[in-house]
């Protein structure tokens, strides 16, 4: 066990937490529970509090890291960390600190470290977004007088993305994200739409599940990282939720029928909240304006345009394009005047839902897959997301996997297998059944990624350009953040362009929610951007369907058209 610090000289605070740290590049943290044993990266400048707040195993907490509650003790069994802190000096006994007693918030790993957690907080869905995937403040309100903090939230089909601000000093408090409750009524979004439009108790149920979701994250970050709720909740003045339209009808009740209308697929649809002050009051935010901006068209909602204001897109060259993968994809070219965009059902593969070991981009997901050769033949590396054993496959480790199988022959430009691999598919790790891909598996990927490839093509078409022309290509979502660039190309999901060129941002919806949370101007700036755009709706396109089914093929793009 490492020393413990008792000299009242040696006393620190705990050093603030950086907002985009390097990970330590051997050392990890153990964690030993009742639920088992837990190995994490280690990233400079995170406690051990924050690091658990990105998994499933959380510590008890209620001051927001600060120590005061004294409610995340924990026991360091060995490893280099900091001495302990004042707050630790106020909060434990010197026999407890003796026994290597800390709390986690205030305990900051220095190189490899196992602890102790004996009582863990109770499960919860909702974890803390990884501070690297964060986009710094992007500024500040300071005149604001009162109900100064705000919420930034992301409405995902599959999950939900909320951060708490305080607005007037432009500080991000805490985030969370969870699964989208909704799912229950069915993965694809027109499952949902259709539930809605058949039954008005089931379209009841589904605003009701988005919004219990979304309160409950907000309360959740108010309870372990602030340490107030109702209070806190009265001091909340702005909310703005963004999502693609199909989400956001659900939340409100309203659109659901325009949306299934193929006359609306150009045409804004209207999913105004009609019940906006008692949503308001079940909320416990009697001074927050609740936001939703307006779509642009049809499938293409207010996410795209926070993407397009997180990556400044059309202050870009022209032939700058935008791709938020996701289970529905939502895609925007920019050609110098104005913004082409669309959208693809290119189904939930790209989040791995419907794989049969599909995950979230989360703790033990399959990221990257690597061959090599061993004396016995072909091996693959599976790389996991906190470099632990392998639970499933994460949408870009799906990639992955078809891109290095696809290189090694194991899987033909059809998409077969080469030799059968039987119905529990093919194992890149012998050992381990949670590494299978199977020949379904292989086929969904190819539809998703078919369907976004021609998407692009009918983008530059009607641009009047081809994919030579491409200067700038920004990837957002999970999925993007993830992937290995060579092996997208390779299958043909993204294009042949300079590597150097692509763009990958994992939360750019939230981050141009945030935006708009953060300056006085708020809702315009989503406005502002519609005015540029032209929508496309693929189904008039009477090559689209060749097109799709051109690019069915795991093989490049062609790099001109």
């Amino acid at each position: 066990m490492s020393a413990i610090a008792t000299d009242p000289s040696k006393l620190t605070t705990a050093p603030p937490v950086s907002g985009a740290s390097g990970a330590h590049p051997q050392a990890s943290l153990l964690v030993r529970s009742t639920a088992g044993e837990l190995r994490l990266p280690v990233v400079a400048g995170l406690s051990v509090r924050d690091l658990l707040d990105t998994t499933e195993l959380r510590v008890r907490a209620a001051c927001g890291g600060t120590g005061m509650c004294g409610a995340c003790g924990i026991q360091l069994l060995n490893g280099a960390s900091n001495p302990p802190t004042l707050a630790e000096y106020q909060k434990l006994t010197a026999d407890e600190r003796g026994r290597g007693l800390r709390l986690a918030c205030q305990l900051r790993p220095q190189g490899d470290m196992a602890i102790l957690l004996e009582d863990p907080a109770p499960p919860s869905c909702w974890k803390s977004l990884p501070a690297e995937d964060l986009s710094p403040s992007p500024g500040s309100l300071p005149a604001l007088a009162e109900h100064i903090y705000g919420v930034a939230v992301d409405l995902g089909t599959t999950h939900i993305r909320v951060a708490l601000w305080d607005r007037k000093h432009g500080k991000r408090l805490a985030t969370r994200r969870g699964p989208n409750p909704q799912g229950s009524f069915g993965a694809d979004v027109l499952n949902r739409l259709s539930a809605a439009r058949g039954s008005p108790a089931h379209a009841a149920e589904l605003a009701k599940l988005a919004r219990t979701a979304i309160i409950q994250a907000v309360r959740d970050i108010l309870k372990r990282d602030v340490g107030e709720v109702t209070p806190m909740l009265a001091e909340i003045g702005a909310v703005i939720i963004v999502g693609n339209t199909a989400m956001l009808a659900l939340l409100t009740g309203h659109g659901i029928d325009d949306l299934l209308a193929p006359d609306y697929w150009q045409l804004p649809v209207d999913y105004r909240p009609r019940d906006a002050a008692a949503w308001q009051a079940q909320w416990f935010m009697p001074h927050a304006h609740i936001a939703l901006p307006g779509p642009v068209a049809g499938f293409v909602g207010s996410d795209l345009l926070a993407d397009l204001l997180a990556t400044a897109l059309t202050s870009g060259p022209a032939g700058s394009l935008l791709l938020d993968v996701g289970t529905n994809t939502e895609i925007a070219l920019w050609d110098g005047q104005t913004l082409h965009i669309t959208s693809v059902p290119g189904g939930p593969a790209f989040e791995a839902v419907g794989i049969r070991f599909g995950m979230a981009a989360e703790l033990g997901a399959i990221c990257r897959v690597n061959a090599h050769s061993t004396p016995a033949g072909k091996a693959f590396t599976c790389e996991t997301i906190g470099a632990v054993s392998p639970r499933g496959f994460c949408g870009s480790g799906l990639a992955d996997a078809v891109a290095v199988l696809l290189a090694e022959g194991t899987l033909k430009p059809s998409g077969r297998f080469a030799v059968s691999p039987g119905a529990e598919g093919f194992r890149l790790d012998p050992g381990n059944p949670r590494t299978a891909i199977t020949g379904s598996d292989v086929d969904a990927f190819q539809r998703a990624k078919a369907a976004t490839a021609a998407a692009m093509a009918a983008l530059l078409k009607n641009a009047g350009m081809d994919w030579s022309d491409l200067q700038r290509l920004c990837v957002c979502g999970a999925f993007g953040h993830t992937l290995e660039i060579g092996h997208a190309q390779a299958v043909g999901l993204l294009p042949p362009i300079d590597p150097a060129r692509i763009e990958l941002t994992a939360d750019a919806t939230l981050a141009g929610c945030e935006r708009a949370l953060l300056t006085q101007r708020g809702e315009s700036l989503f406005a502002e951007m519609g005015t540029k755009i032209h929508a496309i709706n693929l189904s008039l396109l009477v090559e689209y369907e060749e097109n799709y089914i051109n690019h069915l093929r795991l093989e490049p793009v062609p790099a001109v058209r």
